[in-house]
């Protein structure tokens, strides 16, 4: 950011808002679906979060649209006694791909002068780039919960499945454990793919190592975004694919837990 220049002029590219978010964090949220992920993750339900637009060059500069953090807070601040439980998440696409943008709303959010905003990032941390940590300062300094996508516990796996190896991810969840900033761990799993017990005691093993790690969602599968593909014209990576029987979502969740708590107890 320019000195002197407005954060609340500062804008980001956005892909779509929710105003009544329940999903996305705690109580009832705005959630702002952000533009561009370098991820193509089979089971991704939002293929059209995944182009990068320009942000400040209008409609003209691809998906998505410009929206300034003033905006942002206004559609906030137009039903705020909805949100009396609630806040602001960011989602996407990938959040971090636009850190400027999410520091500049997420300390706004903070100041704001009709009462403080909680703030929660959901994010896979696939544009976090821990040789330059100075760029996420701003907005994970003004972080409150991070929702945090483990795609795949194994390297090759990870690659496999999203596109592009995870280590910024590993590297995001060391950062917001040093930050202590609490996090809520989703996982979702695909029957065939990630929804093995050695997938899973992975899963449980990664988060054994991050005491921040508060909440862990672990999600069924499904294939409500088939329909964004065919419009697309994008091959569906996963089809004839079975959605996942939300039913074991418990069951896999406790296998998860079962191995964290076996990986602590070994780490002492």
């Amino acid at each position: 950011m320019a000195p002197g220049s407005d954060p609340l002029a500062i804008c980001g590219r956005v892909h779509s808002v929710e105003t009544f978010g329940t999903v996305d964090g705690p109580g009832t949220r705005l959630v702002v679906f952000l533009q561009g992920c370098p991820m193509r993750c089979a089971f991704c339900h939002n293929p059209d979060t995944w182009g990068f637009g320009r942000a400040g060059a209008g409609d003209a500069g691809g998906p998505g649209r410009d929206m300034s953090v003033a905006e942002v807070l206004e559609a906030f601040e137009r039903n705020r006694p909805f949100y009396r439980t609630g806040g602001i998440t960011l989602t996407g696409g990938e959040p971090l791909a636009q850190p400027d943008f999410v520091g500049a709303l997420f300390e706004a959010a903070h100041a704001s002068p009709a009462g403080r905003i909680h703030t929660c990032l959901d994010t896979s941390g696939a544009t976090f780039d821990p040789a330059r940590p100075e760029r996420f300062e701003r907005a994970l300094a003004n972080t409150d919960l991070a929702l945090l996508d483990i795609k795949h516990s194994d390297p090759a796996g990870h690659v496999e499945l999203c596109g592009m190896e995870g280590e910024r991810t590993l590297a995001l969840a060391v950062e917001l454990c040093r930050r202590r900033i609490p996090v809520i761990v989703r996982h979702v799993v695909v029957p065939g793919i990630t929804d093995a017990r050695e997938e899973l005691e992975g899963v449980g093993r990664l988060i054994a190592r991050w005491d921040n790690v508060v909440g862990l969602d672990v999600l069924p599968y499904h294939t409500m975004g088939v329909a964004k593909y065919e419009r697309l014209g994008i091959p569906y990576p996963l089809a004839g694919v079975e959605p996942m029987d939300a039913s074991r979502a418990r069951e896999l969740r406790s296998t998860i837990l079962a191995a964290r708590e076996r990986a602590r107890a070994a780490r002492g």
